[in-house]
């Protein structure tokens, strides 16, 4: 916790936080920055996405700041870090408190956590991406530290090199893209999400029994 908070007040100090509030900064900011910029993305990703910045913003940002390969390595490392911190929040300071706040839709994989630790965090991480509650039920559940870090970096692994290499070039094409373009394409993102649910609920029922 003395971490965390000690990662939050040096970043207010640096002005990190002003720089994040405003997308045309983001990018000027950590270009002039060089290297630095990477440990500036990551540190600012894993300090506030746990605690309620949605992580899209900056794995959707980094392919637009970087070169695809870049983008991709930085949206994992700072996803992963993000994913431990919420994770080590959850299991060693407010396991008590933070119990109390998970969804009753993630109690209800506690029985497949328990006996298929790996795939459980797999398909879950696959199907939720990083939302902060996911982070808490994973930290107050019974799963090792280590099968929650890969079996995350696993899910994690194809949806970041998707949008690290597919985001600056969707945005390029749909940025003056006409109307019916944009509807077409919610119309097949919608599809794509209502059979991606499907598929993976009845993935779950096989890892639930009923």
């Amino acid at each position: 916790m003395a971490a965390v908070a000690l990662g939050l007040v040096v970043a207010q100090r640096l002005g990190l936080f002003e720089v994040f509030s405003e997308p045309a900064r983001i990018k000027q900011a950590l270009v002039e920055l060089g290297p630095a910029g990477y440990f500036a993305f990551v540190a600012a990703y894993a300090a506030l996405q746990p605690f309620g910045v949605p992580g899209t913003i900056f794995i959707l940002a980094a392919p637009l700041i970087w070169p695809w390969p870049v983008a991709f390595a930085l949206s994992m490392a700072g996803t992963m870090a993000a994913s431990v911190v919420g994770f080590s929040f959850a299991r060693f300071v407010a396991r008590d408190w933070v119990s109390k706040l998970v969804p009753a839709r993630f109690r209800a994989y506690e029985e497949a956590l328990e006996k298929r630790a790996f795939f459980t965090v797999f398909l879950l991480r696959l199907i939720f991406w990083m939302p902060p509650m996911l982070h808490v039920f994973f930290g107050i559940s019974r799963v090792r530290f280590q099968t929650h870090f890969w079996g995350s970096l696993a899910g994690y692994f194809l949806p970041l090199l998707a949008t690290a290499y597919f985001g600056e070039k969707v945005f390029d094409a749909m940025r003056n893209a006409p109307p019916s373009v944009w509807i077409g394409m919610g119309v097949a993102t919608i599809t794509i999400i209502v059979v991606f649910w499907i598929v993976t609920r009845r993935s779950m029922r096989k890892v639930i029994p009923s």
